[in-house]
């Protein structure tokens, strides 16, 4: 089991949705926060408002550019341990691949991707050092899943689940837990600030997403996961959460459901 009670969790993409639920339940349960987004404003407003603020501490990254964010992180974080990195940023994609530019794809690989390949080799070293430490990314049903409009968001998905299931068999000998989230449709701001094919953010929801599970109740089937040390944790509702198991077993199926259906 891990503990989440004084534990130093470094969480990203702290200041919405997910994030933003995760925080305030993490402060909860006594954790010290290391918060990170983009937004340094936002991250020290919600730091104040969250439980024991005094024990949490900001480092606004963009993890756009994952060399420099690793860069920033290894010098602000120097000397500290990290017990748990959660890498929660991200970001989505609504647009058809015949139309979608080479940077868009490029966008999403860089933040959904190497981003947390870049903040996992900031908070690894340490861990593997003290032969202890945890490594959790959100990722999502589209890491198992392809559907229309996604092919961006769901290749990137699908390569950080890859790269989590190496990364879990290579931390086995020095007692580092890895967990892979895979969250269905949550209600959040995630399809409103997807990526269309020009790069520019969608701007509303999808019905599919308002019909989703809250951000917080995805937060506790995440601690859930982290305290339980799951290899792979899928958490949602209805079609999103059967469709990993529904492509296991009846590929066939999936396949037809996804050429008729938007998600």
């Amino acid at each position: 089991m891990t503990a989440i009670k004084d534990k130093t969790i470094w969480l990203t993409g702290a200041s919405s949705g997910i994030g933003l639920a995760l925080a305030q339940q993490l402060a909860e349960r006594g954790a010290r926060l290391i918060l990170t987004s983009r937004r340094p404003v936002q991250l020290e407003e919600l730091r104040q408002s969250l439980a024991n603020s005094e024990s949490h501490q900001v480092l606004a990254l963009d993890l756009s550019n994952p060399e420099q964010a690793k860069t920033d992180a290894q010098t602000a974080l120097s000397g500290q341990t990290i017990d748990v990195l959660i890498n929660n940023a991200g970001i989505s994609q609504r647009s058809e691949a015949l139309e979608t530019d080479l940077a868009v794809y490029r966008r999403l690989m860089e933040i959904d991707y190497f981003g947390v390949i870049a903040l996992n080799q900031v908070a690894l070293p340490q861990m593997v050092k003290r032969q202890q430490g945890h490594i959790v990314t959100v990722a999502s049903v589209a890491g198992k899943v392809g559907s229309k409009l996604r092919s961006g968001y769901s290749g990137a998905k699908f390569a950080v689940v890859g790269y989590m299931d190496c990364l879990r068999a290579e931390m086995a000998e020095h007692n580092v837990q890895v967990t892979s989230i895979l969250p269905g449709f949550v209600n959040t701001q995630i399809a409103i600030n997807a990526l269309q094919a020009d790069g520019n953010q969608q701007g509303h929801n999808d019905p599919e997403i308002e019909s989703g599970i809250s951000a917080n109740t995805c937060a506790e089937g995440i601690i859930n996961a982290i305290e339980r040390n799951k290899a792979e944790a899928i958490i949602g509702k209805g079609l999103s959460a059967l469709a990993p198991t529904l492509q296991r077993f009846f590929p066939t199926l999936v396949r037809r459901i996804t050429a008729k259906r938007k998600a």
